[in-house]
């Protein structure tokens, strides 16, 4: 039982070791992420509809 609670206890010590990031830090990030994925969003869509066009007239022959 002393290898569950020694256990626990260090992931506290360890957790209280931790740099949580602010509420700004936090948003900004949110922010970033949220636009790197539209990009990437963008980018494969618009991949995707290129490929799509050129399958369609191909096949069309």
């Amino acid at each position: 039982m002393s290898r569950p609670l020694e256990f626990l206890r260090s992931v506290k010590l360890e957790l209280n070791q931790v740099k949580w990031p602010s509420h700004q830090e936090t948003i900004k990030m949110t922010i970033m992420v949220i636009i790197a994925t539209a990009i990437v969003a963008a980018y494969s869509g618009g991949l995707d509809y290129l490929f799509t066009v050129a399958l369609q007239s191909v096949l069309s022959r």
